[in-house]
This record gives structure tokens, C-alpha cells and sequence, in this order.
């Protein structure tokens, strides 16, 4: 398990050996054995007694060679197992599998919040409350679902869930491959087939013996394996393996692991009477990977949705202004262009869309629709109070200056401007000079700001054309003359309904100004 676990040394391993080792190391230092070979030949000696007196009849020590029974010990878990393995392939790494595991531990408080966190809920609940209410909402929620987790409940949850590591790593041993040793005909899962077991070479099973003595030793017969099942059983649908299977395999491995016999046997084959076996204990903790989860998701699909609200009223705001949401008017503050910038890992031109519907709307609706409308007001109209029309008028005619700002700004940033020869040229040095991405960076941090600029002066001065279209659309209609004195002469400069024409450029703009408060809202 590497970090997740701890390292132990099996308590179960045989004690006499110690004793023994004991006996001739005093034996040694006193001069009377001299001889490091005769005292481990001894020992070999003594092991190969123990193994005789051992119950199970696993190894022949006269010959070195690994018995049938052996064979037949791994072969009955193997089949016991073997179902299990195949149902549960993978289990380990799934977040699915470890959900479970930690969801069988909530509260039914939690377990209700937890339903709250699904995408629908929070889909269905951001259109009845609003963003604001809703990130409030679940701020609380978040707080008192992880409020539930307690030191008992973390610890109960991270056992279950080592408990479970415990037992894939044991049904994960490769039995077949050690089992196949003692039958070389023996087909793989085919429990029809009636296995030939033989002795053989006790060297050719010692490794598989060593890896085993890593995994059976942490097998504990009072662990909470019945809670597992049932657990495993929600995680594939069906029951993995029956308890009463499962029980038969803990009482045989436990019996043989407290006996020592596996270790005396790998001793004896290594000739290494000092061998002692060593197995790592699983640590997982798995709760605050599962909470870091369930909030940064929780976040995420929040975002997730503010982000296509956002679109979609883009979208829609767009289509209302324009008729279509794909605008692009701008020649070089483009997305194009911040292809380069973005293999240099900067973030580019970043006021690229509202740039493109602002000079959409300046050039196509400000200098002809908008310009005839204001034209005739303020060139036809008497106006109750001058100082109105003058307001109109400055806001209408910063709005044209505004117009070649934008033109100027755009046309400074071709390979052949000002700003974009410079821009260039920082590209093309980028990459023989690291110090060029700084300035490449100046360069873009300028022109964004510059186009921020232009957007909300723009903005504002729209505003301020679409409040006096609003009244003089309200004197209008309302037949008064408190803007306006000349009604009569000034509808004769409309050709169309001068309500519908005022009411479709106030809608219009109001919808632009709309739609740029979308981006102006980002960089503040």
C-alpha cells in the first residue's frame, strides 16, 4: 500500500525457530560452534523437525518438495474466490465503490442534502430562488453535510473502506498461477475440471509463498465482513460471494497463517532460518477526498449553469439587436489572433465579442436608423428646455467620435499599426528572448484596457441617447409638450410611425447596453 499503509511483521510466525536461533547464537559466541554454515545447517535441521510435527502435510523437508495438500489449501480459496474476482475486477480504483462506502455512514440528514447536490435539483432550484440565492443556499448546505462527519464516523468509514482493500488484495493474489505449478494441465476458472495435483520443487512455489504471507496475515475473521458484502452487493447489483463461503476460507487461512507453517516452509526453502514475514497494513482515508469531491462538483455545476444562463441571454440579447448571435466585425482584435498569444500561454484580446457587437451596432444602427431619428429631432424639434436637445446632442455625437475610436483602435493593431507591428514583433523575439512575454503582456494588458475604455464610454453614452428617446417617445404618446412643443412638424419628418421608430431604436439599444454589461460586469 506504500504510503497509505503500515508496515508489520506477522506476530503469528513460529516462535521455536526463535528459541532456536537463540540457543546457537549463545552456542556461537562462546566458541563452540565457530562455524556459521554448521549453525544454520542446524537450523535448517530443527525447521525441517518442526514442519514434520506441523499438521498440515504442505512440504516434504527430506526432499524439498512442495505437497499436493499445498497445492489444495490454495486451490479451495481459489474456487471459493474466484467469482468474486471476476464480478469486482477494477474495484479498487473506483470513486463509485468508495461513494458507497461512505454513503452507507450518513445521517438521513445528510442523505437528504446529498440529493441537493444533484445537477437537476440545482438546475430546478437556481430557477426559483436566482444565483444569489442559491449560492447562499448551498453554501449552508455544504456546511451542514460535512458538519455530519464526525472523528467516529471518518474513522468507521476509512476501516470499512481498508477492510475492503484487505480483502481485493486477498482475492486478488494470483492463486492460478501458484495452483498451475502442481498441475500443468489445469485449464483457468474451469471448476468442472478434476485437478492432478503433484509434488514438486519446493524452490518454484517459495516467491508465491512470500507474496501470500503479504496479504493472508491481514485476513482478520472479526472484521466487519458481513457489513462488506452488503456493500459490494449495492456496488454490482448481485452478491460478490456468499458469507457462508467466505467464512469457510477465514477459518482455513487464519488456522494456517496462526500455525506458522508457511513461513517455516519458505525458511526452509530459501535456507534462511531468519526470513520472517512482513505485510503492510492499509491507511486509507478516504472521507476528505470524498467531501473535496462533493464541493468542488457542487461549485462546478453551479458555474456550470451561471455559465449557460449567461450564453444563452447573450444569445438571446444578441439576436434581439441583430438579428443573429454570430457577430464579427473587428479585423484584428479578433479570436483569431489570440491563437498565437494563447501558444505563448497568455490569455490575449479578451473584450473580443462585445468589441464585435459594439462596432456591429456604431456602423450599422448609430450612423444610419439612429442618426435620421436624432437628426429630426433636434434639427425639427422645439424643445421646452434646450438644454435637453443639448444633451442629446453631445451624447449622440461622442457616440460618432467613440465610432472612430473603435476604428482607430482596431486599425492600430493590423501588422502594419503602430501597436500590432510591435506586438508582432515581440511575438516573433518570444521565443529566443523569455523577457519578450512580459512585454507581450504589457502590450495586451493595453490594448484590453483601451477596448474596456471605448465599451464603457460608449455604454454610457447610449444610455444616455436611449433616456431622452424614452422622453420624448413618453411626450409623445402621452400627446403632452413637455419635451417637445412642434409635434405636428416633426412627425412629418418620419416616414414611418414615429412611436414604433423611437420604441424599436430605444429597444435596441437598451438590449446592446444590456449585452455589453454582460462583459463589462467580468472585469470588474
Amino acid at each position: 500500500m506504500g504510503k497509505n499503509g503500515r508496515k508489520k511483521t506477522d506476530p503469528s510466525r513460529p516462535k521455536e525457530s526463535g528459541s532456536f536461533d537463540l540457543f546457537w547464537r549463545v552456542f556461537d559466541l562462546l566458541g563452540v560452534g565457530g562455524d556459521p554454515e554448521r549453525a544454520k545447517r542446524r537450523q535448517l535441521k530443527e525447521i525441517g523437525k518442526q514442519l514434520k510435527r506441523q499438521k498440515y502435510n504442505f512440504y516434504k523437508p527430506k526432499s524439498g518438495e512442495a505437497l499436493p495438500d499445498l497445492a489444495k489449501f490454495f486451490y479451495d480459496i481459489y474456487r471459493a474466490v474466484a467469482p468474486a474476482k471476476i464480478l469486482i475486477q477494477h474495484a479498487e480504483a473506483s470513486h463509485v465503490l468508495k461513494s458507497i462506502v461512505i454513503e452507507r455512514y450518513l445521517t438521513e440528514t445528510q442523505r437528504a442534502i446529498r440529493q441537493d447536490f444533484d445537477e437537476e435539483v440545482i438546475r430546478k432550484r437556481i430557477e426559483e430562488v436566482g444565483p444569489k440565492t442559491l449560492a447562499s443556499e448551498y453554501k449552508e448546505k455544504l456546511l451542514s453535510f460535512l458538519s455530519g462527519f464526525d472523528n467516529a464516523t471518518v474513522c468507521r468509514i476509512n476501516d470499512a473502506y481498508n477492510l475492503l482493500i484487505v480483502f481485493l488484495q486477498f482475492i486478488n493474489f494470483d492463486y492460478y498461477f501458484a495452483i498451475k505449478k502442481f498441475d500443468s494441465l489445469l485449464p483457468e476458472n474451469d471448476f468442472k475440471y478434476r485437478p492432478r495435483f503433484e509434488a514438486i520443487n519446493g524452490e518454484y512455489i517459495g516467491d508465491d509463498l512470500k507474496d501470500f504471507l503479504e496479504v493472508a496475515p491481514l485476513v482478520d475473521p472479526k472484521a466487519e465482513w458481513a457489513s462488506l458484502f452488503e456493500m459490494l452487493e449495492v456496488y454490482k447489483g448481485a452478491p460478490v460471494m456468499t458469507e457462508k463461503s467466505w467464512r469457510a476460507v477465514l477459518s482455513k487461512v487464519t488456522d494456517v497463517v496462526a500455525s506458522g507453517v508457511l513461513v517455516l516452509i519458505v525458511r526452509h526453502i530459501d535456507g534462511n532460518p531468519s526470513y520472517s514475514n512482513t505485510f503492510t497494513v492499509p491507511n486509507n482515508r478516504i472521507v476528505e477526498e470524498y467531501l473535496n469531491k462533493i464541493k468542488n462538483q457542487t461549485e462546478i455545476t453551479i458555474q456550470k449553469i451561471l455559465n449557460e444562463r449567461r450564453a444563452s441571454k447573450i444569445d438571446s440579447l444578441a439576436q434581439a439587436v441583430f438579428g443573429t448571435s454570430s457577430v464579427s466585425r473587428m479585423r484584428n482584435y479578433t479570436e483569431k489572433a489570440n491563437i498565437a498569444f494563447a501558444k505563448k500561454m497568455l490569455g490575449g484580446y479578451t473584450y473580443v465579442e462585445p468589441m464585435n457587437y459594439l462596432k456591429a451596432f456604431l456602423l450599422d444602427y448609430l450612423k444610419s436608423d439612429i442618426k435620421n431619428v436624432v437628426d429630426v429631432l433636434l434639427i425639427r424639434g422645439q424643445w421646452a428646455a434646450p438644454v435637453l436637445s443639448q444633451q442629446l446632442s453631445e451624447s449622440f455625437h461622442r457616440l460618432l467620435e467613440m465610432t472612430q475610436d473603435l476604428l482607430g483602435f482596431d486599425e492600430r493593431l493590423s501588422d502594419d499599426g503602430q501597436r500590432g507591428a510591435a506586438i508582432k514583433n515581440a511575438l516573433m523575439k518570444s521565443d529566443r528572448e523569455k523577457s519578450m512575454i512580459r512585454v507581450l503582456r504589457q502590450y495586451l494588458d493595453e490594448a484590453n484596457q483601451e477596448a474596456l475604455r471605448i465599451i464603457r464610454e460608449s455604454a454610457r453614452n447610449l444610455v444616455a441617447v436611449a433616456k431622452h428617446l424614452k422622453a420624448v417617445l413618453d411626450d409623445h404618446r402621452n400627446k403632452r409638450s413637455d419635451v417637445i412643443m412642434n409635434w405636428r412638424e416633426i412627425e412629418v419628418g418620419f416616414d414611418k410611425d414615429i412611436d414604433v421608430e423611437i420604441s424599436t431604436i430605444y429597444k435596441k439599444i437598451y438590449y446592446l447596453t444590456q449585452l455589453l454589461q454582460y462583459f463589462i460586469k467580468t472585469s470588474e
